[in-house]
């Protein structure tokens, strides 16, 4: 799903959302019921493409927990009310960069188990491209950090890998990274909600919302 750059949102008014944030946001640009909707596709998509194969769970946090929460249980649903049942096993890692480094090379992936026991399975990653846009801007343009992980995972020889995404960044950068399933195409804005937080705050915001200049400086530190 597109949403133009000239799309105006919703207005606040129209929904309910934590009343300490009031004041700090400029319009919901994705509502949480349309995401959940959203999700719950990519959860069908998802299963169609993998077959009888169990899963791995690779969810890279802290911006991914969300979805990835919402996204695991739409499987399971489906794999209940199926024919097939669908093994699944999750894990989390995050990422961290070296701060006197802008080499993504020097990316550090924490967290997990052995990555050994990938070998010959099916690793899905569930990934929330967006949150990494405040770690690291290439990884809307490029995509380095996304290769590195892969790169990292791929030497371990899973039967198939996988990328999901909420949310990618509109780019002007024709070589932008893809994942393999994202539920909404944005413009390039400052986005916050459904975990992904501006310094920590507005994870405990359900709707995809923009932030704006009042917001960022009361939340500046």
């Amino acid at each position: 799903i597109q949403i133009s750059d000239n799309w105006p949102g919703y207005s606040l008014d129209l929904f309910t959302y934590p009343q300490h944030y009031y004041g700090d946001l400029e319009y919901v640009l994705i509502p949480h019921g349309i995401i959940v909707d959203r999700t719950e596709r990519l959860a069908k998509d998802i299963m169609q493409d993998i077959g009888d194969n169990d899963i791995v769970v690779l969810c890279v946090l802290k911006g991914g927990y969300k979805f990835c929460a919402d996204l695991v249980e739409h499987i399971k649903n489906l794999s209940r009310n199926s024919e097939r049942f669908i093994s699944m096993k999750v894990d989390f890692v995050r990422l961290k960069s070296y701060h006197n480094d802008q080499s993504m090379q020097d990316m550090q992936i924490i967290g997990g188990e052995d990555l050994s026991k990938l070998t010959g399975k099916v690793s899905f990653l569930c990934f929330l491209l967006i949150l990494f846009f405040m770690f690291c801007k290439d990884i809307v343009g490029t995509g380095r950090t996304m290769k590195v992980l892969l790169n990292n995972i791929e030497k371990y020889k899973p039967k198939m890998i996988k990328v999901a995404s909420l949310l990618v960044k509109r780019t002007s950068r024709p070589d932008g990274y893809r994942p393999d399933y994202y539920g909404f195409e944005i413009p390039d804005l400052f986005v916050v909600g459904y975990a992904l937080d501006y310094n920590e705050h507005f994870r405990d915001l359900n709707h995809i919302c923009v932030i704006n200049d009042h917001g960022k400086a009361k939340y500046r530190v």
